[in-house]
């Protein structure tokens, strides 16, 4: 078949291992997603072992988000300048190379450098990742199961961080859970170089970088980013806090003005401004600080008032996880092109509502089969049908020297929102639990009352949660109106039409299907 023939089809030899392709971006975003959780239950070895304060080992976290969410919006107008491939395999070998001086960390300075390296190339990895399944599956029915694997491990891959780690630190050592990221990434660097798509950019039609924008976007994440982590110790009235984040807020109204005028936007305002986009990418967020809020209450729930193993409380989690798997890649893919996406992601943020609210019942001596295990497999259903689509319409219909920068937006809703929630229901569960045990000075000291204080204080934050996922389906609701075209769900609709001319498509280029177009006339 000619290169032309093959232009026209949208099927090239490329397209022959397009599952593979899959296989290669699916590992690299699980060791995206479970290197934000799978250190959280190394954490108090790693504080032991190398002497880190108190006040100092959230660092370990916070590195790592700070990094990620503050450089997404570079990452991904990177990867839409130089070619995803090649920035996707940048990423990898740095985030192999960062996690192996984590590993190998001597002290508290060397470890929170290398996790803020991880995040600085998981920032690189995550909207290649993205952009890059967006373009190698344009036929619709093909893409619904590429984004519904995908949607699968973004939902699942924190709760298998959380069992990989209980297993590496409690049967090996806690640096395991930094190593294990380096034979892994040098392995899938090594086949993204094989099997993915060339999209290499040439110096002449290279568009420039937007610095500027570059600098205002990248700075007003990081400093919200780091104003929400440092209010889990300082509380919200500390003025580092509202001085990080009133910086943040205006650092991006600054952003948001230069991208109008800027003919090279690091962020092209029209991806965000259309509204299928623009309510997936706020109901991501806003689910993202109720399931991290959930990682966070659960953990501690588990271990430090049920007393379970490290292994134990990660497969607890494992319920989850089932869940997500099945619901995205089960229902979610499915029905993608067959209904209104708004009537999976609106269903699935009640679901996992309704999880929230089945934990406010929690106590001290509640069972784990009766309590936390129904709690888990709604919000996984919920989760399941929230992330596929969510993520199907952050790139769907978007130019591919675009899709980068929409990619990055989705991740940055991910990422801002779960350590936006961290940070916010962590720190009105303890304020909860803070005042429950100053009502009861003369039991404080009880080791029984400080546990049902914790619980209360969970239950607390629990309820605000559930709040913001209500609020999160009324936004998907009134939001995102985008429908199937006819026939995408036999996959009818996938060729790509022919030009005026009868020329064939370009190579480079997504077909464009119907549902396409009436994406980009939105």
């Amino acid at each position: 078949m000619s290169s032309q023939a093959q232009a026209a089809t949208g099927r090239g030899t490329a397209d022959s291992r397009r599952w593979w392709a899959l296989a290669v971006i699916a590992i690299a975003q699980l060791m995206i997603v479970l290197d934000i959780t799978i250190v959280n239950i190394a954490l108090p070895s790693a504080q032991k072992d190398l002497g880190i304060s108190d006040a100092d080992r959230q660092w370990v976290i916070t590195a790592y988000t700070l990094a990620f969410g503050g450089l997404l919006l570079l990452g991904g107008r990177l990867g839409d300048l130089f070619g995803r491939k090649r920035v996707f395999t940048i990423g990898l070998l740095g985030f192999a190379l960062a996690s192996a001086i984590g590993g190998a960390a001597g002290g508290p300075t060397m470890l929170f450098a290398a996790r803020a390296l991880q995040g600085a190339f998981g920032a690189l990895l995550a909207p290649s990742a993205l952009g890059l399944l967006s373009t190698t599956f344009t036929d619709p029915k093909e893409r619904s199961t590429a984004f519904g694997i995908f949607g699968a491990i973004a939902g699942g891959g924190a709760a298998i961080g959380l069992l990989l780690g209980g297993l590496l630190t409690e049967y090996l050592n806690w640096r395991w859970c930094l190593f294990v990221n380096t034979p892994i990434a040098i392995a899938t660097a090594f086949a993204a170089f094989t099997v993915l798509n060339r999209d290499h950019i040439g110096k002449d039609t290279r568009t420039k970088l937007d610095l500027p924008g570059a600098v205002l976007g990248c700075g007003g994440l990081l400093a919200i980013v780091y104003g929400t982590s440092e209010a889990v110790t300082r509380g919200w009235v500390d003025w580092l806090v509202l001085g990080s984040l009133g910086l943040g807020v205006l650092l991006l109204v600054v952003f948001v003005l230069v991208e109008k005028r800027t003919p090279h936007a690091l962020l092209p305002l029209h991806i965000v401004a259309e509204r299928n986009r623009g309510g997936a990418a706020l109901s991501v967020g806003l689910a993202m600080i109720g399931m991290f809020g959930l990682f966070l209450f659960l953990t501690y729930y588990l271990q430090v008032i049920k007393h379970f193993s490290p292994v134990m409380s990660g497969v607890s989690f494992l319920p989850m996880t089932a869940a997500i798997v099945i619901s995205s890649t089960g229902f979610a893919a499915r029905l993608m092109t067959r209904v209104p996406s708004r009537n999976l992601i609106g269903p699935g943020l009640l679901l996992a509502a309704a999880g929230m609210a089945w934990l406010t019942q929690m106590k001290v001596d509640s069972p784990w089969a009766g309590m936390v295990l129904p709690a888990e497999l709604l919000l996984g259903f919920g989760m399941g049908l929230i992330f596929m689509p969510s993520m199907s319409l952050a790139t769907l219909g978007v130019r591919p020297n675009e899709a980068g920068a929409a990619s990055a937006t989705i991740n940055s809703a991910q990422q801002v929102g779960g350590s936006f929630g961290t940070a916010l229901l962590n720190t009105i569960a303890a304020s909860a639990t803070a005042s429950w045990i100053a009502a009861r000075v003369t039991t404080a000291g009880d080791p029984a009352v400080q546990a049902q204080g914790a619980v209360h204080g969970y239950v607390i934050a629990t309820w605000v949660a559930m709040g913001i996922l209500l609020l999160a389906a009324l936004i998907a609701f009134v939001m995102i109106d985008h429908r199937p075209a006819p026939g995408e769900a036999t996959g009818a609709t996938a060729e790509a039409p022919a030009t005026a001319a009868g020329a064939p498509a370009s190579a480079g280029a997504p077909a464009q299907t119907p549902a396409h177009q009436r994406q980009r006339a939105t």
